[in-house]
């Protein structure tokens, strides 16, 4: 018996609602299982394998570079429901997702506790919620089916790593797709045996059926499309066809994004999937992303991004996930009304509490518990109703709680307002430069003054850093000169800031030491900006990169700068930090002048946009709008 006939001879013992698969489809089931053991033993890409041991199923990883297991620092556990085993069990067409009662642990920290994942296909879902509290850890346990997954939905979790060899860019992307494959391979035997004579309707059938699928899933059109996807993400046609192994770790990552892009699975995952692009990479798969007929959920830290993309928002909030119908902004708006009826709640609860103690001279916890009963007993009687017209259940009644206050994450950056320096302030005069051979910037003059307001963009490998490094002086010009106003103060941050940190030190020592500042000044700033209390006395080494990145930025307030150079300063920061940078930067008396890849950062700072080009950089005619619809149109898209 071959391989094909013991696969589906194992397949046909499956069903869908109690029927008996058939052998056509039982076949078809034994080619995607064949796939999935192919990709497992590449490392694994695509999940979506139909198995009848869920504890096989379980052990099972996901995902490109996901890894097959997540480790013993995480437990994982689903509590009963009350779905019919028709619900939990469609086989063949359940594309949505449900799970139940889930908790999650980290290192014996809770994450999740008796939380319920909703994903319904072909919705657009952004995972949003404070750094640290689970979301990458839910797209992992989602990619490694720690999670009860239906086995019929396909899923990938994008992890920004691919292996390192002397494969190209293109057939990494191309032959990622492992179906396509097999069936070119297939028909390329059988076409060879109607070559040889061999006229059987076994050599006939097959190969039309080969030539339908192939037809199917757009087999002509694979490589084109592979070439759409990268080059929006970047790749030039010389770029297209280099090594995986001659790229740097941003452009795999960008490779990675590409295949998981290709590959168009039922459910694709995507942990902050700009991160380490430029801003015309970011402009394109926005514009992609807005187009995907399958499942997206995606966390990301950019609010455009997730504006444009999203149909849906996931908050993960108190250790369970809340769902918001439209897009980031929209969330917003119904989260704040959400906090103001909350507080108003909690503020009458106050009030009742305040009366009780008051009027009958009990304690707090007196007050407290009978304001519980008070609670139980409404609680009880709403139960009682339901019941009474046949919606209750038997288990829904639990203990009444008192209501806490949400705990607001807030952040505020403040650059204190500098004395107007007289133009000309900084420019660089005449400049040209080279790395080498190769001449990036000939005879440009590009001036700041303390009203300046510049977003520099252009594609990757233009010199944008390159000109923020000319102008701030730490790289010299090979020809013309770089003038600045002899008390300019430059406040300087990139994205390698945290390179710049004493890593031996505290976020406190550090201040005192670069400002000669008092503890309390320090530790004052360093909340400001967003940096738990407890994180100011441990050594800058064992921080988080966000968390660097805060006390880059308290480092950059502290010096009272004239003019801001900012280098990619959204890396590494939450979608409240960014926003409040941005309040920072617009209150802002100083020029300002900045790379980066985050469009809301450049429209609420209203950032005129120059663009390098050409070995010169020169003023853009038209809005953010205008440079996007000439990208998309520059790569053959359309708005």
């Amino acid at each position: 018996m071959s391989d094909d006939e013991q696969l589906a001879s194992k397949t046909e013992k499956l069903s869908v609602g109690g029927k008996k698969l058939t052998k056509k489809d039982a076949k078809k089931a034994a080619k995607r299982a064949q796939y999935e053991n192919e990709i497992r033993a590449m490392g694994g890409t695509v999940e979506g394998d139909i198995k009848e041991d869920p504890e096989e199923r379980e052990r099972l990883g996901g995902g490109i570079g996901a890894g097959a297991a997540l480790g013993d620092q995480f437990t994982v556990s689903t509590q009963a429901n009350n779905r019919s085993g028709k619900q939990q069990n469609q086989l063949d067409n359940e594309l949505d997702i449900k799970v139940e009662n889930f908790d999650i642990q980290a290192q014996g920290r809770q994450l999740f506790s008796k939380a319920d994942l909703t994903i319904s296909h072909g919705r657009r879902y952004g995972l949003v919620g404070p750094n640290g509290m689970g979301k990458t850890t839910l797209l992992k346990h989602i990619g490694a089916r720690k999670l009860p997954i239906p086995a019929t939905i396909d899923l990938l979790y994008c992890e920004q790593e691919i292996a390192v060899d002397a494969t190209s860019a293109i057939d990494t992307v191309v032959k990622s797709d492992k179906v396509r494959l097999a069936l070119l391979e297939e028909q390329e035997k059988l076409t060879k045996r109607l070559e040889d004579g061999d006229t059987s309707s076994e050599v006939t059938d097959r190969i039309k059926e080969v030539s339908d699928e192939l037809r199917d899933i757009g087999a002509d059109a694979a490589e084109p499309r592979a070439r759409r996807i990268l080059a929006g993400l970047g790749f030039s046609v010389d770029m297209q066809e280099k090594a995986v192994q001659d790229f740097s770790g941003g452009w795999r990552m960008r490779i990675s994004l590409a295949r998981a892009l290709f590959l168009e699975p039922t459910l694709l995952m995507l942990d902050e999937p700009t991160n380490h692009l430029d801003l015309n990479a970011v402009i394109w798969l926005d514009h992609y992303l807005q187009g995907w007929k399958k499942t997206l959920l995606v966390v990301s830290h950019d609010q455009s991004f997730l504006d444009n993309v999203c149909t849906d928002i996931i908050q993960l909030h108190d250790q369970k996930l809340y769902y918001y119908k439209g897009n980031y902004s929209l969330y917003k708006k119904m989260w704040e009304q959400k906090v103001r009826e909350h507080s108003k709640d909690y503020d009458t609860q106050q009030k009742q509490l305040t009366a009780l103690k008051k009027k009958g001279g009990k304690s707090s916890k007196q007050a407290e518990e009978e304001l519980k009963n008070r609670a139980q007993i409404k609680q009880n009687k709403q139960q009682k109703g339901k019941k009474t017209h046949g919606m209750g259940d038997e288990d829904d009644t639990a203990p009444a709680e008192l209501i806490q206050r949400i705990k607001e994450y807030q952040v505020k950056f403040l650059f204190p307002e500098p004395d107007k320096l007289p133009p000309p302030v900084l420019g660089l005069h005449g400049v040209s430069f080279s790395y080498g051979k190769e001449v990036l910037f000939e005879n440009v003059d590009f001036g700041v003054d303390m009203d300046s307001r510049i977003a520099i963009v252009g594609p990757n490998g233009v010199g944008k850093s390159t000109i923020l490094k000319l102008l701030m002086g730490k790289i010299d010009p090979t020809a013309g000169e770089l003038r600045k106003h002899r008390q300019l103060r430059i406040g300087w941050f990139d994205q390698h800031a945290n390179e710049a940190l004493n890593n031996e030190m505290t976020p406190i020592e550090y201040l005192i030491f670069k400002f000669q500042i008092d503890p309390q000044v320090a530790r004052k700033n360093l909340g400001t900006v967003g940096l738990p209390g407890q994180s100011h006395t441990v050594k800058i080494k064992d921080l988080s990169g966000g968390q660097k990145s805060r006390v880059a930025l308290a480092e950059l307030s502290l010096g009272a700068p004239d003019i801001l150079i900012l280098d990619e300063p959204t890396n590494n920061l939450d979608i409240e930090s960014i926003d409040a940078l941005a309040c920072a930067i617009e209150e802002f008396g100083g020029g300002v002048v900045m790379v980066t890849h985050d469009e809301r950062l450049v429209r609420k700072t209203n950032c005129q946009l120059w663009i390098v080009e050409n070995k010169d950089i020169c003023e853009i005619d038209g809005d953010f709008d205008d440079y996007k619809k000439e990208i998309l149109e520059a790569l053959g898209e359309t708005l």
